[in-house]
This record gives C-alpha cells, structure tokens and sequence, in this order.
C-alpha cells in the first residue's frame, strides 16, 4: 500500500503555485527592469534614448563599486555596514591629499586605500579574533569612521581653493587625470572592471569557491581544512578596498570632499547585494547580481525623477525593493 501511494507521489505533478514561485525567483527581478523599462518609456519617451542609458549606468557605477565590497562580506556568510562611512574617509583622504598636502596621484590614491585597509584589518581582527558579530562590528565602526573623517576634515568641505583653518589659501590642486576617473565613460569602465573580475574571482577561482563554502556552512569549512579566519579576513579587507575605490571615483565626479559623501550610497549598495540574491537563481551574493540589483535601483531612481516624484519618497520605494527582495530570499532558503 504504501509503496503505491509513493508510486503515485512520484508522478504527481509538481504545484503550478510552487513553478510560478521559483519561475519568479529566477527572473523576477530581470522582468522587473524590463517592465519599468517599458512603463518609464510610455511615460515619457527620453528615458530609453542612448544618454539617458549612460547616464543610469554613471549614476549607478559608485554604488555597484561599493555593493560588490558588501557582496564579499556576504560571500563568507558576514556583513559589512561600514562600507559607506570607508567611502567618506577615502573620498575626504584622496581629496585633501591633492589640495592640502599637493601630493601627486599615486600618493593621494594609495594613501586613501591604505587608510580603507586599515579599517578593514581592524573589522576582521574584532570579528575573527573577539568574534563580534558581523553587523554588530562593523556597525560601531561605521560611526567610528564616520567620526574620524569628520574629525580629519574638522567637518568642513574639502575642494580647491579653500580657506583653511588659519585663514590662508589651500595652494594644492587636483590632478586633472585625477578628474577624468569620475567622467564618462571612466566610471563605466571601472565598474565593469570591478563586476568581471569579482565575478571570474568568486565563481572560477578555488578561493572564490571557499568563500561560498564557508558562507555555506562555516564548520564544514573548517573540517575540510579550509582556513575559515583567514578568508573571513580577506573579505573584510577586499570589502574595505572596493568602498575606499568607490569613495575615489565619488571624490573625482564631484572634485571635492563633503560631509559624510558616502553615506548616502549605503542603503544603494545594501539593496543592490541583497537583490542579487535572486537573480538568475543563484541563491547567493554574486556580483553579476549586484550588477543587476544595482540596474534595478539605478533605473528606478531615474523614472521616478523623469516623472517628478518628490526626492525625499524615493527611499520608500528604495526600501520596498529591498524587503520584497529580503522576502523572496529568505523565503526560499527556508
């Protein structure tokens, strides 16, 4: 008897309900972009023409940067919410090195990342070694970040020319190459350059493939003989590095230094990570899916601008997007 009812079990048809569902999952989100393709374009035709597409994919390039440093953390199963305040400290770092100290661009970019690295040694050191939870960790060193930039700054905007603290003149200027780092099609290339090689690294490569495994299960890992910390640390580290290359693109589009600059690029590049999840199926932080998460934001934010919607509702939609992506991902893990 039972073995019948197994019988029929086995050729019973799977639930139309269940196809959908995992049908959705798969390419909901490519769906989603071709739709608001379609609806923004109804609603106002310059949004599919050839420069409006240029410029989602500047606007979006700083936040796909920084997103593929979180889609690393998330790679080992961590979470790094730093990121935004580690743009701020290279964005103000990469700046004053030019207009305070008149170093060269070699100088001035390396000490930014350097500076970046710190803080990511400092990240995986609390977590590995203290073993502070991930968002715990890098929570409090957001704010502490955060505050040192604007300690380092004294909370003032750094540019050419400024009026510095003892009332001279800043005699430093930034390196006009430096400049063409921001401009189209530069900040395309780069973020292109960051997705390929993100993307060959942690779907081709052994290292790539350990990282996915402790992100899967981290005592596993650790039982097969993989170096657990030491991935965890490479992740903080490279995390750290794509948030302080994101904050020297920023720094080199606008050719100054505000105030807390990369904060605003955190919920972006949060978002991005997450959707990414699901894109294509992939069931894991993946930079191709970034991309597309960051695709999705990207297009969003420009249609809701095209048809007028008030600044200040737009992180209401932004946040929607990443519940609803949060839902679909944890859902399916389930």
């Amino acid at each position: 008897m039972e073995a019948k009812i197994s019988a029929k079990n086995q050729g019973a048809p799977v639930k139309k309900g269940f196809e959908l569902f995992h049908f959705l999952y798969k390419y909901g989100t490519i769906i989603t972009i071709l739709a608001l393709i379609f609806i923004f374009s109804i609603a106002n035709p310059t949004f599919i023409q050839g420069s409006n597409i240029i410029n989602i994919l500047r606007s979006i390039s700083i936040v796909t940067i920084i997103a593929i440093g979180i889609t690393i953390s998330l790679s080992v199963d961590g979470f790094d919410l730093s990121v935004g305040s580690v743009a701020s400290l290279s964005n103000a770092i990469v700046i004053s090195m030019f207009v305070w100290f008149s170093q060269n661009l070699v100088v001035a970019i390396l000490s930014a990342i350097l500076a970046s690295l710190l803080v990511g040694a400092i990240n995986s050191f609390m977590i590995v070694k203290l073993r502070i939870p991930d968002m715990l960790m890098t929570l409090a060193t957001m704010f502490i970040i955060q505050g040192t930039a604007l300690t380092y700054t004294k909370g003032a905007t750094v540019s050419q020319n400024m009026v510095m603290p003892d009332g001279s003149m800043a005699t430093g200027l930034i390196s006009p190459f430096f400049a063409k780092i921001g401009a189209v099609p530069w900040i395309i290339i780069i973020m292109a350059v960051a997705v390929i090689i993100v993307h060959i690294f942690l779907t081709y490569t052994k290292h790539g493939r350990y990282m996915y495994v402790i992100g899967g299960n981290k005592e596993a890992a650790r039982l097969s003989g993989i170096p657990v910390n030491k991935y965890k640390v490479a992740a903080y580290l490279l995390s750290s590095c794509f948030a302080a290359i994101g904050g020297i693109v920023l720094a080199s589009r606008v050719m100054t230094s505000e105030i807390n600059s990369g904060a605003p690029y955190l919920m972006d590049s949060v978002a991005a990570a997450f959707i990414g999840f699901s894109v294509l199926g992939a069931g894991k932080a993946n930079a191709f899916g970034t991309f597309i998460g960051a695709v999705l934001i990207g297009i969003l934010q420009n249609g809701l601008v095209m048809m007028s919607v008030p600044y200040y509702a737009m992180d209401i939609v932004k946040g929607a997007v990443l519940a609803f992506a949060l839902a679909i991902t944890y859902y399916k893990q389930k």
